[in-house]
Protein backbone atom coordinates (compact mmCIF):
# COMPACT_ATOMS: atom_id res chain seq x y z
CA UNK A 1 0.00 0.00 0.00
CA UNK A 2 1.25 3.44 -0.90
CA UNK A 3 0.91 6.53 1.34
CA UNK A 4 -1.97 7.64 -0.87
CA UNK A 5 -3.75 4.32 -0.27
CA UNK A 6 -3.22 4.62 3.47
CA UNK A 7 -4.58 8.17 3.46
CA UNK A 8 -7.64 7.06 1.49
CA UNK A 9 -8.33 4.24 3.94
CA UNK A 10 -8.04 6.59 6.93
CA UNK A 11 -10.36 9.04 5.23
CA UNK A 12 -12.94 6.31 4.63
CA UNK A 13 -12.74 5.24 8.26
CA UNK A 14 -13.07 8.89 9.32
CA UNK A 15 -16.22 9.29 7.22
CA UNK A 16 -17.63 6.12 8.73
CA UNK A 17 -16.88 7.40 12.23
CA UNK A 18 -18.58 10.71 11.40
CA UNK A 19 -21.63 8.89 10.12
CA UNK A 20 -21.87 6.77 13.24
CA UNK A 21 -21.43 9.71 15.57
CA UNK A 22 -23.54 12.33 13.75
CA UNK A 23 -26.02 10.07 12.01
CA UNK A 24 -25.67 11.84 8.65
CA UNK A 25 -26.28 9.61 5.61
CA UNK A 26 -23.95 11.71 3.46
CA UNK A 27 -21.03 10.51 5.55
CA UNK A 28 -22.01 6.88 4.93
CA UNK A 29 -22.19 7.61 1.21
CA UNK A 30 -18.72 9.13 1.16
CA UNK A 31 -17.33 6.26 3.23
CA UNK A 32 -18.87 3.70 0.85
CA UNK A 33 -17.54 5.53 -2.19
CA UNK A 34 -13.99 5.67 -0.78
CA UNK A 35 -14.16 2.01 0.26
CA UNK A 36 -15.25 1.03 -3.27
CA UNK A 37 -12.32 2.96 -4.74
CA UNK A 38 -9.94 1.28 -2.31
CA UNK A 39 -11.35 -2.20 -3.00
CA UNK A 40 -11.38 -1.72 -6.79
CA UNK A 41 -7.73 -0.67 -6.79
CA UNK A 42 -6.76 -3.69 -4.68
CA UNK A 43 -8.81 -6.16 -6.74
CA UNK A 44 -7.47 -4.93 -10.09
CA UNK A 45 -3.90 -5.14 -8.82
CA UNK A 46 -4.28 -8.67 -7.43
CA UNK A 47 -5.90 -9.96 -10.63
CA UNK A 48 -3.19 -8.36 -12.75
CA UNK A 49 -0.41 -9.82 -10.63
CA UNK A 50 -1.89 -13.31 -10.92
CA UNK A 51 -2.10 -13.14 -14.73
CA UNK A 52 0.97 -11.04 -15.52
CA UNK A 53 3.99 -12.55 -17.31
CA UNK A 54 7.20 -10.50 -17.48
CA UNK A 55 10.11 -11.85 -19.52
CA UNK A 56 13.34 -10.42 -20.84
CA UNK A 57 15.84 -11.67 -23.39
CA UNK A 58 19.40 -10.54 -24.09
CA UNK A 59 20.56 -11.09 -27.64
CA UNK A 60 23.17 -12.30 -28.24
CA UNK A 61 24.16 -14.01 -25.00
CA UNK A 62 27.84 -13.48 -25.92
CA UNK A 63 29.41 -10.32 -27.27
CA UNK A 64 32.85 -8.92 -27.93
CA UNK A 65 34.04 -6.05 -25.82
CA UNK A 66 33.00 -2.78 -27.41
CA UNK A 67 29.94 -4.22 -29.14
CA UNK A 68 26.33 -3.73 -28.07
CA UNK A 69 23.79 -6.27 -26.90
CA UNK A 70 20.05 -5.91 -27.30
CA UNK A 71 17.65 -6.31 -24.37
CA UNK A 72 13.95 -6.86 -25.00
CA UNK A 73 11.45 -6.78 -22.14
CA UNK A 74 7.92 -8.08 -22.71
CA UNK A 75 4.96 -7.91 -20.34
CA UNK A 76 1.62 -9.57 -21.13
CA UNK A 77 -1.50 -10.10 -19.04
CA UNK A 78 -4.98 -11.51 -19.31
CA UNK A 79 -7.75 -9.61 -17.58
CA UNK A 80 -10.65 -7.19 -17.95
CA UNK A 81 -9.79 -4.55 -15.33
CA UNK A 82 -7.48 -1.68 -16.27
CA UNK A 83 -4.33 -1.22 -14.24
CA UNK A 84 -1.59 1.36 -13.91
CA UNK A 85 2.05 1.25 -14.94
CA UNK A 86 4.65 -1.50 -14.73
CA UNK A 87 8.01 -0.15 -13.58
CA UNK A 88 11.02 -2.34 -14.47
CA UNK A 89 14.58 -1.91 -13.22
CA UNK A 90 17.08 -2.83 -15.94
CA UNK A 91 20.60 -3.73 -14.77
CA UNK A 92 23.85 -4.14 -16.65
CA UNK A 93 26.60 -4.98 -14.20
CA UNK A 94 26.57 -2.20 -11.61
CA UNK A 95 24.45 0.18 -13.74
CA UNK A 96 20.71 0.43 -13.11
CA UNK A 97 17.91 2.34 -14.81
CA UNK A 98 14.13 2.42 -14.30
CA UNK A 99 11.61 2.30 -17.16
CA UNK A 100 7.80 2.52 -17.10
CA UNK A 101 5.56 0.33 -19.29
CA UNK A 102 1.83 0.73 -19.83
CA UNK A 103 -0.15 -2.51 -19.56
CA UNK A 104 -3.00 -2.46 -22.13
CA UNK A 105 -5.81 -5.00 -21.93
CA UNK A 106 -5.15 -8.31 -23.73
CA UNK A 107 -1.98 -6.94 -25.36
CA UNK A 108 1.76 -7.28 -24.90
CA UNK A 109 3.85 -4.30 -23.87
CA UNK A 110 7.45 -4.38 -25.08
CA UNK A 111 10.61 -2.41 -24.39
CA UNK A 112 13.81 -2.68 -26.47
CA UNK A 113 17.14 -1.30 -25.30
CA UNK A 114 20.71 -1.31 -26.58
CA UNK A 115 23.18 -2.29 -23.88
CA UNK A 116 26.79 -1.23 -24.50
CA UNK A 117 29.31 -3.75 -23.15
CA UNK A 118 32.48 -1.99 -22.08
CA UNK A 119 34.42 -4.58 -20.08
CA UNK A 120 35.33 -8.25 -20.37
CA UNK A 121 33.64 -10.62 -17.96
CA UNK A 122 30.37 -12.13 -16.87
CA UNK A 123 27.81 -9.33 -16.56
CA UNK A 124 24.34 -9.59 -15.09
CA UNK A 125 21.98 -8.09 -17.67
CA UNK A 126 18.21 -8.03 -17.57
CA UNK A 127 15.30 -7.00 -15.37
CA UNK A 128 16.20 -7.24 -11.72
CA UNK A 129 12.90 -5.87 -10.35
CA UNK A 130 9.39 -5.23 -11.63
CA UNK A 131 6.66 -3.35 -9.73
CA UNK A 132 2.97 -2.97 -10.67
CA UNK A 133 0.77 -0.09 -9.54
CA UNK A 134 -2.95 0.45 -9.92
CA UNK A 135 -4.51 3.34 -11.82
CA UNK A 136 -5.22 5.35 -8.70
CA UNK A 137 -1.74 4.88 -7.25
CA UNK A 138 -3.05 3.32 -4.04
CA UNK A 139 -1.11 0.04 -4.17
CA UNK A 140 2.18 -1.25 -5.49
CA UNK A 141 3.33 -4.86 -5.58
CA UNK A 142 6.34 -6.67 -7.09
CA UNK A 143 5.87 -8.93 -10.10
CA UNK A 144 7.74 -12.13 -10.83
CA UNK A 145 10.43 -11.95 -13.50
CA UNK A 146 12.02 -15.00 -15.03
CA UNK A 147 15.73 -15.15 -14.17
CA UNK A 148 18.07 -14.53 -17.09
CA UNK A 149 21.54 -15.99 -17.67
CA UNK A 150 24.35 -13.44 -17.44
CA UNK A 151 25.89 -11.84 -20.50
CA UNK A 152 29.36 -13.14 -21.35
CA UNK A 153 31.61 -10.40 -22.74
CA UNK A 154 34.60 -11.84 -24.60
CA UNK A 155 37.97 -10.15 -25.18
CA UNK A 156 38.81 -8.76 -28.60
CA UNK A 157 42.12 -9.83 -30.17
CA UNK A 158 44.55 -7.38 -31.80
CA UNK A 159 47.63 -7.76 -33.98
CA UNK A 160 50.88 -8.77 -32.29
CA UNK A 161 54.33 -9.57 -33.63
CA UNK A 162 55.15 -13.28 -34.03
CA UNK A 163 57.26 -14.89 -31.35
CA UNK A 164 60.85 -15.78 -32.16
CA UNK A 165 62.23 -19.21 -31.36
CA UNK A 166 65.91 -19.12 -30.57
CA UNK A 167 68.45 -20.79 -32.85
CA UNK A 168 69.18 -23.52 -30.34
CA UNK A 169 65.47 -24.32 -30.06
CA UNK A 170 63.79 -26.78 -32.38
CA UNK A 171 61.13 -24.28 -33.44
CA UNK A 172 58.78 -24.97 -36.30
CA UNK A 173 61.46 -26.82 -38.24
CA UNK A 174 61.30 -29.67 -35.74
CA UNK A 175 58.27 -31.11 -37.47
CA UNK A 176 60.24 -31.54 -40.69
CA UNK A 177 63.31 -33.10 -39.13
CA UNK A 178 63.88 -36.85 -39.05
CA UNK A 179 65.67 -36.97 -35.72
CA UNK A 180 64.01 -39.22 -33.19
CA UNK A 181 63.97 -39.51 -29.45
CA UNK A 182 66.27 -42.46 -28.75
CA UNK A 183 64.95 -42.75 -25.21
CA UNK A 184 61.39 -43.55 -26.35
CA UNK A 185 61.14 -46.69 -28.53
CA UNK A 186 57.78 -46.83 -30.23
CA UNK A 187 57.78 -49.79 -32.63
CA UNK A 188 59.96 -51.91 -34.91
CA UNK A 189 60.35 -52.08 -38.67
CA UNK A 190 62.47 -53.74 -41.32
CA UNK A 191 66.02 -52.58 -41.83
CA UNK A 192 66.55 -49.96 -44.55
CA UNK A 193 69.80 -48.95 -46.16
CA UNK A 194 71.45 -46.22 -44.12
CA UNK A 195 69.97 -47.13 -40.72
CA UNK A 196 72.45 -46.88 -37.86
CA UNK A 197 73.69 -50.16 -36.43
CA UNK A 198 72.79 -49.10 -32.87
CA UNK A 199 69.13 -49.19 -33.85
CA UNK A 200 69.16 -52.86 -34.81
CA UNK A 201 67.18 -55.10 -32.48
CA UNK A 202 69.63 -58.04 -32.45
CA UNK A 203 67.49 -60.52 -30.48
CA UNK A 204 64.41 -59.94 -32.65
CA UNK A 205 66.55 -60.02 -35.81
CA UNK A 206 68.02 -63.41 -34.82
CA UNK A 207 64.55 -64.78 -34.14
CA UNK A 208 63.11 -63.62 -37.47
CA UNK A 209 66.33 -64.20 -39.44
CA UNK A 210 66.11 -60.66 -40.85
CA UNK A 211 67.45 -57.31 -39.72
CA UNK A 212 64.88 -55.47 -37.58
CA UNK A 213 65.48 -51.94 -36.28
CA UNK A 214 63.83 -50.03 -33.49
CA UNK A 215 61.52 -47.18 -34.41
CA UNK A 216 61.51 -44.22 -32.04
CA UNK A 217 59.06 -41.42 -31.35
CA UNK A 218 59.52 -38.05 -33.01
CA UNK A 219 59.56 -35.35 -30.33
CA UNK A 220 56.65 -32.96 -30.37
CA UNK A 221 57.38 -29.34 -31.27
CA UNK A 222 58.06 -27.05 -28.31
CA UNK A 223 55.16 -25.21 -26.70
CA UNK A 224 54.40 -21.52 -26.58
CA UNK A 225 53.78 -20.89 -22.90
CA UNK A 226 51.67 -17.87 -21.91
CA UNK A 227 51.85 -16.92 -18.23
CA UNK A 228 49.10 -14.50 -17.24
CA UNK A 229 49.09 -12.59 -13.97
CA UNK A 230 45.58 -13.33 -12.58
CA UNK A 231 46.02 -11.43 -9.32
CA UNK A 232 44.07 -8.29 -8.45
CA UNK A 233 45.09 -5.51 -10.90
CA UNK A 234 46.86 -2.58 -9.24
CA UNK A 235 44.51 0.36 -9.80
CA UNK A 236 43.12 3.24 -7.79
CA UNK A 237 39.50 2.88 -8.88
CA UNK A 238 37.19 0.23 -10.27
CA UNK A 239 37.15 1.62 -13.81
CA UNK A 240 40.95 1.57 -14.12
CA UNK A 241 41.05 -1.98 -12.70
CA UNK A 242 38.49 -3.13 -15.28
CA UNK A 243 40.52 -1.54 -18.09
CA UNK A 244 43.65 -3.37 -16.92
CA UNK A 245 41.73 -6.63 -16.77
CA UNK A 246 40.42 -6.13 -20.32
CA UNK A 247 43.90 -5.50 -21.68
CA UNK A 248 45.40 -8.49 -19.86
CA UNK A 249 42.78 -10.80 -21.37
CA UNK A 250 43.09 -9.35 -24.86
CA UNK A 251 46.89 -9.53 -24.81
CA UNK A 252 46.80 -13.22 -23.87
CA UNK A 253 44.18 -13.96 -26.54
CA UNK A 254 46.11 -12.07 -29.22
CA UNK A 255 49.35 -13.95 -28.58
CA UNK A 256 47.56 -17.29 -28.51
CA UNK A 257 45.71 -16.55 -31.75
CA UNK A 258 48.99 -15.57 -33.43
CA UNK A 259 50.81 -18.73 -32.34
CA UNK A 260 48.01 -21.31 -32.37
CA UNK A 261 48.52 -22.31 -36.00
CA UNK A 262 52.30 -22.64 -35.69
CA UNK A 263 53.01 -24.31 -32.34
CA UNK A 264 51.08 -25.73 -29.38
CA UNK A 265 49.96 -23.00 -26.99
CA UNK A 266 49.53 -23.56 -23.25
CA UNK A 267 47.93 -21.06 -20.89
CA UNK A 268 47.80 -22.14 -17.22
CA UNK A 269 45.43 -20.34 -14.88
CA UNK A 270 45.99 -19.99 -11.15
CA UNK A 271 43.61 -18.70 -8.52
CA UNK A 272 39.87 -19.01 -7.99
CA UNK A 273 39.25 -20.25 -11.57
CA UNK A 274 42.17 -22.66 -11.91
CA UNK A 275 42.75 -24.71 -15.05
CA UNK A 276 44.83 -24.88 -18.21
CA UNK A 277 44.18 -24.20 -21.87
CA UNK A 278 45.91 -26.21 -24.60
CA UNK A 279 45.33 -25.24 -28.21
CA UNK A 280 44.08 -27.86 -30.64
CA UNK A 281 45.30 -28.55 -34.16
CA UNK A 282 42.69 -26.25 -35.73
CA UNK A 283 44.10 -23.15 -34.05
CA UNK A 284 40.67 -22.09 -32.75
CA UNK A 285 40.95 -19.89 -29.65
CA UNK A 286 37.24 -19.53 -28.80
CA UNK A 287 37.65 -21.74 -25.73
CA UNK A 288 40.52 -19.56 -24.50
CA UNK A 289 38.44 -16.39 -24.96
CA UNK A 290 35.71 -17.90 -22.79
CA UNK A 291 38.20 -18.97 -20.10
CA UNK A 292 39.70 -15.49 -20.02
CA UNK A 293 36.28 -13.87 -19.71
CA UNK A 294 35.44 -16.11 -16.76
CA UNK A 295 38.62 -15.32 -14.85
CA UNK A 296 37.77 -13.28 -11.73
CA UNK A 297 41.30 -11.81 -11.38
CA UNK A 298 41.07 -12.05 -7.62
CA UNK A 299 43.97 -14.40 -6.87
CA UNK A 300 46.09 -13.61 -3.86
CA UNK A 301 49.04 -15.67 -5.12
CA UNK A 302 52.35 -13.96 -5.76
CA UNK A 303 53.02 -14.00 -9.51
CA UNK A 304 56.75 -14.41 -8.83
CA UNK A 305 55.99 -17.77 -7.17
CA UNK A 306 53.98 -18.84 -10.21
CA UNK A 307 56.93 -18.02 -12.48
CA UNK A 308 59.17 -20.18 -10.29
CA UNK A 309 56.61 -22.99 -10.37
CA UNK A 310 56.45 -22.93 -14.18
CA UNK A 311 60.19 -23.50 -14.55
CA UNK A 312 59.48 -27.22 -14.79
CA UNK A 313 57.99 -26.68 -18.27
CA UNK A 314 60.99 -24.93 -19.76
CA UNK A 315 62.54 -28.08 -21.27
CA UNK A 316 59.67 -28.42 -23.73
CA UNK A 317 58.97 -24.70 -24.15
CA UNK A 318 60.25 -22.81 -27.16
CA UNK A 319 58.92 -19.35 -26.30
CA UNK A 320 57.47 -17.88 -23.11
CA UNK A 321 55.16 -14.88 -22.89
CA UNK A 322 54.67 -13.16 -19.53
CA UNK A 323 51.70 -10.78 -19.25
CA UNK A 324 51.53 -8.73 -16.07
CA UNK A 325 50.35 -5.29 -14.87
CA UNK A 326 53.16 -4.96 -12.31
CA UNK A 327 56.95 -5.21 -12.18
CA UNK A 328 58.57 -6.26 -8.92
CA UNK A 329 62.04 -7.57 -8.11
CA UNK A 330 60.62 -11.09 -7.71
CA UNK A 331 58.82 -11.01 -11.07
CA UNK A 332 61.86 -9.61 -12.88
CA UNK A 333 64.14 -12.26 -11.38
CA UNK A 334 61.63 -14.98 -12.30
CA UNK A 335 61.54 -13.82 -15.94
CA UNK A 336 65.35 -13.69 -16.09
CA UNK A 337 65.52 -17.20 -14.69
CA UNK A 338 63.11 -18.41 -17.37
CA UNK A 339 65.29 -16.83 -20.04
CA UNK A 340 68.39 -18.52 -18.62
CA UNK A 341 66.62 -21.87 -18.91
CA UNK A 342 66.73 -21.59 -22.71
CA UNK A 343 63.43 -20.42 -24.28
CA UNK A 344 62.96 -16.94 -25.65
CA UNK A 345 60.97 -14.62 -23.42
CA UNK A 346 58.69 -11.68 -24.10
CA UNK A 347 57.05 -9.53 -21.44
CA UNK A 348 53.84 -7.62 -22.09
CA UNK A 349 53.76 -4.92 -19.44
CA UNK A 350 50.19 -3.63 -19.13
CA UNK A 351 50.24 -0.22 -17.47
CA UNK A 352 48.63 3.21 -17.57
CA UNK A 353 52.04 4.85 -16.98
CA UNK A 354 54.62 3.30 -19.32
CA UNK A 355 57.15 6.08 -18.63
CA UNK A 356 57.15 5.70 -14.85
CA UNK A 357 60.71 6.24 -13.51
CA UNK A 358 60.26 3.46 -10.93
CA UNK A 359 59.95 0.86 -13.71
CA UNK A 360 63.08 1.83 -15.66
CA UNK A 361 65.55 -0.24 -13.59
CA UNK A 362 63.37 -3.33 -14.00
CA UNK A 363 63.07 -2.80 -17.76
CA UNK A 364 66.84 -2.39 -18.02
CA UNK A 365 67.44 -5.65 -16.15
CA UNK A 366 65.08 -7.53 -18.45
CA UNK A 367 66.64 -6.10 -21.60
CA UNK A 368 70.13 -6.94 -20.35
CA UNK A 369 68.97 -10.56 -20.08
CA UNK A 370 67.79 -10.47 -23.73
CA UNK A 371 64.12 -10.38 -22.73
CA UNK A 372 61.83 -8.55 -25.16
CA UNK A 373 59.64 -5.98 -23.36
CA UNK A 374 56.41 -4.64 -24.92
CA UNK A 375 54.28 -1.90 -23.37
CA UNK A 376 50.50 -2.23 -23.62
CA UNK A 377 48.43 0.72 -22.49
CA UNK A 378 44.77 0.02 -21.60
CA UNK A 379 42.26 1.67 -23.92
Amino acid sequence: MTPRGGALLLLALGMLACGLSLGGRIFYLFALFLALMWGYALLSLLLTKARLRVSCRVSPDRALRGDAASLRVEASRRGFLPVGMLTVTVTLGDTRADYALALPLQKTAALSLDLPVRHVGLLSAGVSRAVISDQLGLFRTPARVKAQPPLLVLPRAFEVAPLRFLAEDEGRNLQNRTTEDLSSPEDTRAYRQGDALKRIHWKLSARKRALIVRKFETPAPPDTLILLDCSVPPAQDQEAAAALRDTLCESALSVAARQAGEAPVRVPFYGAQAGEYLSDSSGNTDALAELLALQPFSASLDFANILALELRRMRRTGATVIITPRLTPGIVEGVRHIRRMGPSARVYYVTHTPEAPADRPFIAQLQQSLVEVCYVRPA
